[in-house]
C-alpha cells in the first residue's frame, strides 16, 4: 500500500512538473507563423517546432510573434521582420505539393516492391511428376545401388 501511495506520489509530482500553463502554450496562430520561421540555436527545425527545451531562440520568438499579432501585426510582416533582423536565412517556405507528393509516392512503390516480393515467394511451387529418367550416370548408380544392397542380404 505504501508502495502504491509513493508511486502514485512521483507520478502526480512528475506531471505537475511537466505541465503548462495556457499562458505556456503558444497559440495556432502563433505557429502558423513560427513554422515559417527557421529556429537559430543550431537545430534543423522551425521556430514552432523547435524541441529543445527552454530553447533561447525559439521561446522568445514565439513570445514575440504572439505579442506582434496582439498589436495586429499581419503574419508576412512578422516575417519580414525576422528576415530584416536575422537575414534571408531565417524563412522557410511553405512546403510546396511536390514534396507532399514524392513522400507518398516514395510510400506506395515500397508498398508495391513489397506485394510483389511476397507475392513470388509465397507461392508454393509445384512438384513435377517424375516419370522414368534416361540418364546412364543415373542408371549406373541405381545399378550399383542393387548390388550393393544384394550383398547386403
Amino acid at each position: 500500500m505504501l508502495r502504491l501511495k509513493s508511486s502514485l506520489l512521483a507520478l502526480l509530482l512528475a506531471i505537475a512538473a511537466l505541465a503548462q500553463t495556457a499562458s505556456q502554450k503558444p497559440s495556432v496562430d502563433v505557429l502558423r507563423v513560427g513554422h515559417r520561421l527557421a529556429c537559430q540555436c543550431g537545430c534543423k527545425d522551425t521556430v514552432a517546432t523547435c524541441a529543445m527545451l527552454e530553447c533561447h531562440f525559439a521561446k522568445p520568438a514565439k513570445e514575440r510573434i504572439a505579442k506582434l499579432q496582439a498589436a495586429g501585426t499581419s503574419d508576412q510582416a512578422i516575417i519580414d521582420q525576422f528576415i530584416a533582423e536575422y537575414s534571408p536565412g531565417i524563412y522557410r517556405g511553405a512546403p510546396k505539393s511536390f514534396g507532399w507528393i514524392v513522400t507518398y509516392a516514395t510510400l506506395g512503390l515500397g508498398l508495391v516492391v513489397l506485394w510483389l516480393f511476397i507475392r513470388r515467394y509465397r507461392k508454393p511451387k509445384p512438384v513435377t511428376e517424375l516419370g522414368p529418367v534416361d540418364d546412364p550416370e543415373l542408371a549406373r548408380y541405381s545399378d550399383q545401388i542393387e548390388k550393393d544392397l544384394a550383398k547386403l542380404d
